[in-house]
């Protein structure tokens, strides 16, 4: 007759196992197993044990055998299995790796999983998992954008500074505005969102108008000073200018951090600054538009309010912009920069010798 191994367990192993059969986060599997070498180590004989923790009794002997040989880790991880030889050798990987990286089909600018499984003569499954395997996505493509300023690491400290250390009883004001906003009126009413079927639109429309939004963030608090005009010129900025200069407290020092748009250095509106010394100007670099904190507030108000609706005027396009700007400002949240010039720089540096690899 076959006696099952004994199992004795220190204090430390009892206490894994016993956490291990009620820590919710566990698998009910993983759990099995710990609860079967528990009732082992108290004596029990492995087809009891099978019927308390309905497992089979072979599969009890089984995690009695392999927690003797490899501890309580040993229960964490089935054991690998044989499974079938890989159809997929090394060299047939391989080549799909440097066709799909080194060369392009001859009329169009990136591989299918079915054009390149024609070029190779394998199916367009096994190209698919072998792109998954190393993380290729020849559909995808990503953009950027690396700035020519001369003095874009003077500029990128500033702004930054400002972010991560704003100086004492000032207010860091991100500006900037978000024109050709166009006040879209869809031909034909939607179909509301219901289970199992997303919410519909039309794709045609009919333009009645646009508008531009200017808007300075408060870095420190989340709050948004803004305005709609008509135009962009450098006469609607000196007026969102006023508007910031009422709007704040007059004791506080305003640093501004603004992109290099025409109409912020128009002369009108540097011989307005110059009467208003409490102002101070900070420009982003050129091409760097992702510094100026905020964009990321255009974006909320884009994707939350104005892109999904419909809108038969410029009038109530504003209108439903300046109800989303107050009610943001009923509670708002700041956005948190956390990068640090350093690391910006280190990324850009990278980014440009991988540029330059490309060109050679």
């Amino acid at each position: 007759m076959r006696i099952a191994p004994k199992i004795e367990l220190d204090a430390t192993a009892e206490k894994e196992l016993t956490a291990l059969t009620r820590r919710g986060s566990v698998e009910a599997r993983v759990q099995q197993r710990a609860r079967a070498v528990l009732l082992a180590s108290q004596g029990w004989q492995n087809k009891d044990i099978a019927i308390e923790v309905k497992l089979d009794r072979r599969q009890v002997a089984l995690w009695r055998q392999r927690f003797l040989d490899g501890g309580v880790e040993a229960l964490m991880r089935d054991a690998p299995r044989p499974g079938r030889t890989p159809t997929v050798t090394a060299e047939i990987e391989s080549s799909i790796l440097n066709k799909t990286l080194h060369d392009k089909p001859i009329a169009a600018t990136h591989w299918s999983t079915r054009t390149l499984a024609a070029q190779l003569g394998l199916g367009p499954t096994t190209i698919r998992r072998v792109w998954k395997r190393n993380g290729l996505k020849p559909h995808r493509q990503s953009s950027f954008k690396l700035s020519r300023d001369p003095r874009f690491e003077d500029k990128l400290l500033d702004v930054v500074g400002l972010y991560l250390n704003p100086p004492e009883r000032a207010l860091v004001l991100s500006c900037d505005e978000k024109s050709q906003i166009q006040a879209l009126n869809r031909t034909q009413p939607g179909l509301p969102m219901k289970r199992g079927r997303a919410g519909t639109f039309t794709h045609d429309y009919k333009r009645h108008g646009t508008t531009t939004l200017f808007a300075a963030l408060n870095v420190l608090d989340g709050t948004v000073i803004s305005m709609c005009q008509t135009q962009h010129r450098h006469e609607e900025w000196l007026q969102f200018l006023r508007l910031i200069q009422r709007k704040t407290p007059k004791h506080l020092q305003l640093h501004l951090i603004v992109d290099n748009y025409g109409t912020h250095t128009h002369p009108d509106v540097q011989a307005w600054l110059a009467k208003h010394p409490r102002f101070v100007m900070h420009f982003t670099p050129t091409s760097a538009s992702w510094l100026n904190m905020v964009e990321r507030f255009f974006r909320d108000i884009t994707d939350k309010r104005i892109r999904r609706d419909s809108f038969t005027s410029v009038a109530e396009l504003e209108l439903a912009i300046d109800l989303y700007v107050a009610h943001h400002n009923i509670d708002p949240k700041p956005f948190i920069w956390t990068a640090s010039a350093s690391d910006i720089l280190a990324k850009v540096s990278r980014a440009k010798a991988a540029l330059a690899r490309a060109t050679r």
